[in-house]
């Protein structure tokens, strides 16, 4: 079999005889119900409430508003935010809530602001008419937060002081999986997009909880930490939601209720996202496809999903061009700082830092597998993080079968997953 993997600008060729394919897994197709703007404009036709009912319809929402604040995700997310603008603005604008009237808040999390190169991305074709009134949240800035209290994990909940000086806040984003939130999307707009970084950090540190994993929601002590912080927020809520196909084109949106938009939102994302495989393979190559091929931070979902699929003992391919390089150092350090992947998760126990999550995820996988990755990055920095760097994906999968041989495996398998960090690989084969 002969496939191609997209990496920056182009795609790289990987043969693999057909004997030893297990599968080429994608998310799942789902016919579109039109085109995105149809798509968008039904969804905000059909609002939903908290319960699931009919909701409050985006018209009525505004009624009496006079200010509004829009948060939009950052450029680490395919978000399709232009097209969320282009529904929204008039809807405003039919309100009497022209440009003065309303602010866009960039919901970075701990991430670094956007250049402006990742502005146009966020606002497309409306960036010159938006860009003053588009601002990114910045969680080391305390004059900008507010302190609101506790979630019941102990979280103090410190949110970006905008959300109190506008009449009514619209959050949009994306739903898909996540591989410690669950899911992406809806209460994540506000923790962690517009948090402190305090309170970002004391939410991922539960990310270390077995229970903290990919499609899990229920008893997930960090989806329990953003639930908890909502009930705070004075001013009333709109979402519009999206859910993307494997080509990140709109094919369903959901919006009114926060949660029932995104609870709505999430029954369809487990329906592309999470595909079955026949069984664990001896290597794994696992994409991190635009934009989350940003950063190995960012990449690291890919490997986390790809690992669900992966033999103990087997190879585990990442193809991702972190063409902003690390991300994070924290993790990196912390990882580099170890002999081991094991005494490195013995060293976060001791002590956790925002980012220590994810030398944990990275350091459990690398403990039970090999990880080599086709990347930018420096080979040093990569092999001081239990990743071998790759000559060529070709050369990477060739070398994972023969390390399967030499273990006595007669037929070893090849698993690849195009679109590593939102494909979630069933694991309903058992053990």
């Amino acid at each position: 079999m002969k496939i191609e993997l997209p990496y920056l600008d182009r795609f790289l060729p990987l043969e693999i005889a057909d004997g030893e394919v297990l599968a080429v897994v994608e998310p799942n197709e789902l016919e579109s119900a039109g085109d995105p703007a149809d798509i968008l404009r039904r969804a905000a036709g059909a609002p939903v409430s908290a319960d699931g009912g009919e909701g409050t319809s985006l018209s009525a929402f505004l009624e009496g508003a006079r200010s509004v604040l829009v948060i939009v995700n950052d450029a680490t997310r395919p978000t399709p935010t232009p097209a969320m603008l282009d529904l929204l603005l008039p809807a405003l604008a039919e309100r009497g809530i022209g440009p003065d009237g309303m602010a866009i808040l960039v919901a970075t999390g701990a991430h670094r602001g956007p250049t402006e190169t990742e502005y146009r991305q966020i606002l497309g074709s409306r960036y010159d008419a938006l860009r003053h009134r588009c601002l990114a949240h910045d969680a080391r800035k305390e004059d900008d937060l507010v302190e609101l209290g506790t979630t019941r994990n102990g979280t103090p909940i410190v949110l970006n002081r905008r959300l109190f000086e506008s009449d009514r806040i619209i959050a949009t984003g994306s739903v898909e999986p996540h591989y410690f939130a669950g899911f992406t999307g809806g209460r994540k707009a506000f923790l962690p997009g517009v948090a402190a970084f305090r309170t970002i950090e004391a939410n991922h540190r539960l990310a270390l909880s077995p229970r903290a994993h990919s499609l899990a929601l229920e008893g997930n002590p960090v989806h329990e930490d953003m639930m908890d912080a909502l009930p705070l927020l004075k001013a009333p809520v709109f979402a519009l939601m999206t859910v993307l196909d494997k080509d990140q084109c709109i094919v369903a949106a959901t919006a009114g209720d926060l949660i029932g938009s995104f609870h709505a939102a999430v029954v369809t994302a487990r329906r592309i996202f999470c595909v079955p495989v026949p069984a664990r393979a001896d290597v794994v190559v696992s994409v991190a496809r635009f934009p989350m091929d940003i950063d190995l931070y960012q990449s690291q979902k890919a490997i986390d999903n790809g690992a669900i699929a992966l033999k103990d003992g087997g190879t585990l391919v990442l193809v991702s061009s972190c063409r902003d390089g690390i991300g994070d150092e924290a993790y990196a350090d912390l990882l580099a700082s170890a002999p081991t992947p094991e005494a490195a998760i013995a060293k976060i126990a001791e002590g956790y830092r925002l980012g220590y999550h994810k030398a944990a995820k990275m350091a459990q996988v690398s403990a039970r597998s090999r990880i080599v990755a086709l990347t930018e990055l420096d080979a040093g920095r990569l092999r001081g993080m239990f990743i071998e760097p790759a000559g060529s994906l070709q050369e990477a999968v060739d070398a994972g079968l023969s390390r399967a041989r030499a273990r006595g495996v007669v037929s070893p398998k090849v698993l690849v997953l195009s679109d590593g960090c939102v494909t979630v690989p069933d694991p309903g084969w058992g053990t």
